[in-house]
């Protein structure tokens, strides 16, 4: 997970929109001292002595839950005073009572708006940047916008995040966009972090053996592939009539292959990956002379029995490769793995 870092400033922002006036004395106050707040506003002061008096004022309009007034006060304020160096922590605060109300798609707009024309800005030892961007990764939608936000945190705050973790979410968001090179590059460097084995991020279950299951294949010959399914039955099928289970084994994927009951999670580590064929060699075995009715386009089930084990049923498991980045294998089709059992 992102590492999480005590954000003194924001602790603010949390009190100050949890808090509600809730007395007629106290309304009078927070009007009593607004007043006096804004008329501070046209005298000389220091810049610090003026972000506490605007800091106040905030407060006072979220005391009384008056957002609407918070949100035009703070911008009025930023777009007539360009130069004050805290612009970026008002506009800030116009951000999260935007987000507090649920506009998330407004709250997005001011934490871009401050990433993209303010310099970055530490306020009580945090930068404003750096919370824009954790805000922006939660808020976004858009898959193009989490690579460029996960990719700013990985540059500017390297100390401050988990590297495992967004290399890894940089590398589902590039495999959802199709983008292989980019893929492969991520789940690499995600792959051999050292936390990558026993990190966990609840939104990507499994990630690791992902990892591992696509840059193990990218890297293996890739050799056992066939052109078609009915190459790839054929020439499993003929193997067990045969009884030449050497030959059959060879037809297996000699990456990422699975042995393992219907129940089982494919990515449990008792899947038996290295499956040997030879090592249950038997005269009684038969295969079915199609594949099963519940096959498509990109899966097909074939169905064997007579196997010397406890479950003699075994459905022997074919997949289309889908693998874009090698023009050569993508389409094809593998044996991938082992059903044991009759189907569910």
């Amino acid at each position: 997970m992102m590492a999480k870092r005590i954000v003194c400033f924001l602790c603010l922002f949390a009190l100050i929109f949890s808090c509600s006036c809730s007395s007629d004395k106290e309304k009078r106050q927070i009007k009593s001292s607004q007043k006096e707040l804004l008329s501070l506003l046209n005298t000389d002061m220091t810049e610090e002595s003026r972000f506490t008096v605007l800091y106040q004022i905030a407060n006072n309009y979220v005391a009384e839950n008056r957002h609407d007034e918070l949100v035009l006060f703070l911008t009025d304020y930023v777009e007539k005073n360009p130069d004050d160096k805290f612009n970026p922590y008002w506009l800030l605060m116009v951000a999260y009572s935007y987000m507090e109300r649920g506009a998330l798609p407004i709250a997005e707009y001011y934490f871009d708006r401050i990433l993209n024309n303010y310099d970055d800005l530490i306020v009580k030892g945090s930068s404003i940047h750096y919370t824009c961007l954790k805000n922006l990764v939660k808020i976004t939608k858009s898959s193009d916008g989490k690579i460029a936000f996960y990719t700013q945190l990985i540059s500017r705050f390297p100390d401050d995040v988990s590297l495992t973790e967004l290399y890894a979410r940089l590398a589902v968001e590039y495999e959802a966009q199709g983008d292989w090179e980019q893929t492969m590059k991520y789940y690499s460097l995600f792959r051999y972090q050292n936390d990558a084995t026993t990190i966990q991020i609840p939104d990507i279950p499994n990630v690791y053996t992902r990892a591992c299951q696509i840059t193990d294949f990218n890297a293996s010959a890739k050799n056992w592939s066939f052109e078609t399914l009915n190459e790839l039955e054929t020439a499993v099928k003929n193997a067990i009539r045969s009884k030449n289970f050497r030959l059959l084994d060879s037809y297996k994927s000699k990456v990422n292959f699975f042995a393992m009951s219907w129940q089982q999670d494919a990515n449990d580590v008792n899947t038996q990956k290295n499956f040997s064929m030879t090592s249950v060699m038997s005269s009684m075995v038969r295969c079915s002379n199609s594949v099963d009715d519940s096959s498509n386009p990109s899966e097909a089930f074939l169905r064997t029995w007579g196997w010397p084990q406890n479950v003699s049923v075994w459905y022997f498991y074919f997949r289309k490769i889908n693998f874009p980045l090698d023009p050569d294998v993508h389409g094809r089709w593998e044996w991938a793995g082992i059903y044991f059992g009759e189907k569910l």
